[in-house]
């Protein structure tokens, strides 16, 4: 498998828009964990996307963005972090990246909440497993409007990024565009965050671990 310098890993298709958009690239490998037909709101009609509705919005915004996925077989909402680790080993000791992402732990949503719990094992120091020398969390909208854990997001570390292109590729999943995580807020939180690294536009994360 090709060796890629960034990955970042996805509770669910969108995730991965949402917090790391700006910094997906050709030389960015995202593995979703799961794949839902969860509700959506259209016209105000509840509905249901189909599963072909959403490799078709992934491929869609691979095409804006560039990298390569893969997605795993868990049940949505019922995420074990036991079942994801060795999946996470595989992918980290086969692609090699330098760098990875994962979701914070301040989520209320439980699927996150055991992905990053996995993911800090399958990244822990360990002779048989490849070291990532650098390890970050990413922020979302849910994260930024409603946190309620111990664990506060503390953006430690700013990208510059084309709010523009990250905006097109979170429309490209059309399906999970919603009221509580606009386009306009999404640019809110960039411009937020762009405000406090000096630029106009910018994502942040939390450095776990930073080698050079």
């Amino acid at each position: 498998m090709k060796k890629f310098k960034k990955l970042v890993i996805a509770p669910h298709i969108d995730d991965d828009i949402l917090g790391c958009g700006g910094i997906i690239d050709a030389d960015t490998f995202v593995l979703y964990c799961g794949m839902d037909e969860s509700h959506i709101v259209q016209d105000w009609v509840r509905q249901r996307p189909s599963s072909k509705t959403r490799l078709d919005e992934v491929s869609a915004a691979q095409d804006i963005l560039g990298y390569q996925y893969d997605i795993l077989h868990n049940k949505v909402n019922h995420y074990i972090p036991q079942d994801l680790i060795s999946s996470f080993e595989k992918f980290i000791n086969e692609l090699k990246p330098e760098q990875i992402y994962i979701p914070h732990n301040s989520s209320y949503n439980q699927d996150h909440r055991s992905v990053h719990e996995a993911a800090i094992i399958a990244l822990r120091p360990h002779d048989m497993n490849w070291f990532v020398k650098k390890v970050f969390t990413y922020e979302q909208p849910h994260v930024f409007f409603w946190s309620h854990f111990n664990e506060t997001f503390k953006p430690s570390y700013f990208i510059e990024i084309d709010i523009n292109k990250k905006i097109q590729a979170y429309n490209a999943m059309e399906s999970q565009v919603r009221k509580f995580r606009s386009k306009e807020q999404i640019k809110s939180m960039a411009n937020l965050r762009g405000a406090q690294s000096n630029c106009e536009f910018a994502e942040s994360f939390e450095i776990l671990r930073w080698v050079d």
